[in-house]
C-alpha cells in the first residue's frame, strides 16, 4: 500500500478499503468511467478509527503523464462504514478536469492505476467547496487518523 503524501500529528489507523464493484487491483467496470455512466463506485471502509468525525476522498490516476492526475475529492463526509455508488455525501473539490464532481478513468492510452484513498479525520475540514488537492490535504495533514485505498486498474477499448 502506498502511503499518502500527507504529514500526521499521531499513529494513523490502516483501513481496509473494498468494493462491490470490483476487487483490489482489479479491472474496473466502464459503468464508473467516462466511457460509461461517469460515477463513483461504491466504497466500503473497514476497520474505520472509533475517533473518526470525518472521512475525504481522494481518487487520483498515478499513471497520468508528468503527474498524478486527480479524478475526484470530497471530505467531511460523515463517519459511515460505505459510500453509496453515485453520491460524494460531503463537500467537493476541483478536480483536473476543472470540475467539482466525480471524473472517472478516462487513460489516453494504455492501462492506468486509479488509487481511491480514503482518509479518517479527526475532525470537519474548514474547507470550501472548490479547494484543490494542495489545500485538502494541507488541511487534512494534522487531522488523519486512518488511512485506506483500492487500487483498480482501466484501459478503454479503443
Amino acid at each position: 500500500m502506498i502511503k499518502p503524501q500527507v504529514h500526521y500529528s499521531e499513529e494513523v489507523k490502516t483501513m481496509t478499503v473494498t468494493s462491490d464493484a470490483f476487487p483490489e487491483r482489479g479491472y474496473i467496470p466502464t459503468k464508473y468511467t467516462c466511457d460509461g455512466e461517469n460515477v463513483n463506485p461504491p466504497l466500503m471502509i473497514h476497520d474505520l478509527p472509533h475517533e473518526t468525525k470525518s472521512l475525504a476522498v481522494i481518487m487520483e490516476d498515478t499513471d497520468a503523464p508528468i503527474r498524478s492526475w486527480v479524478h475526484w475529492m470530497v471530505w467531511n463526509i460523515p463517519p459511515i462504514e460505505k459510500i453509496k455508488e453515485s453520491s460524494a455525501m460531503g463537500i467537493e473539490g476541483l478536480n483536473d478536469f476543472r470540475a467539482l464532481h466525480y471524473g472517472g478513468p478516462c487513460p489516453p492510452s494504455g492501462s492506468h492505476h486509479y488509487h481511491y484513498k480514503v482518509y479518517a479525520l479527526n475532525e470537519l475540514l474548514d474547507l470550501k467547496e472548490g479547494a484543490s488537492k494542495i489545500e485538502l490535504e494541507k488541511a487534512m495533514s494534522l487531522h488523519v487518523i486512518g488511512f485506506g485505498e483500492l487500487v483498480g486498474i482501466y484501459k478503454r477499448a479503443m
